[in-house]
């Protein structure tokens, strides 16, 4: 299920997922809601394997957003990404999803399709900031859970608190010199 035209318009930060760079960082947005992870067969096993629940989990990123509850970890993105934007999360900090809010990851975890945790596993914009917008992991997603809008980074800076309003003839902040 795509994630809708106008995310995040209806969704609020529910916690940041933080980059080690001390830097960087992405929302994780909410609500979430049981969509094809919770129908998906490799997902019910592995969670049930796990002893944990399928539960909404929500969009994971703001610029490049994952929909944590459609991604049935398949890793087509992860695979398609020449700039390595996401991460299987788990293979850095094995942690349930919801535990991922507020946690710091160091950007450590596999880039490589094949080596997911297991079908909890959910690959993570991690990287979000590297993104080039050619958006080859939009057009793989079987599930369609990847948003690619670099329009979304004024929603990013508002939830941030880092918004400039551009007034007419100032300085772009966000321009390199």
């Amino acid at each position: 299920m795509p994630i809708p035209e106008d995310f995040p318009k209806g969704y609020n930060p529910l916690g940041k997922i933080n980059h080690s760079d001390g830097e960087h960082f992405h929302f994780r947005w909410g609500p979430g809601r049981l969509a094809e992870a919770s129908k998906d067969e490799n997902c019910i096993e592995s969670f049930k394997a796990r002893g944990e629940k399928i539960e909404p989990l929500g969009v994971s990123g703001t610029m490049v957003a994952v929909d944590w509850d459609s991604c049935v970890a398949d890793g087509a993105c992860i695979e398609a990404c020449p700039v390595q934007v996401f991460q299987w999360y788990r293979t850095e900090q094995d942690i349930p999803a919801n535990k991922t809010i507020d946690a710091t990851f160091a950007g450590t975890g596999s880039s490589e399709k094949e080596h997911r945790a297991d079908y909890t596993d959910k690959a993570d914009p991690i990287r979000e900031h590297d993104c080039i917008w050619c958006m080859a992991c939009v057009s793989v997603c079987p599930p369609q859970a990847i948003k690619v809008d670099q329009s979304n980074l004024e929603h990013h800076e508002k939830a941030a608190g880092t918004f400039v309003k551009m007034e007419t003839g100032s300085v772009n902040p966000h321009a390199h010199h």
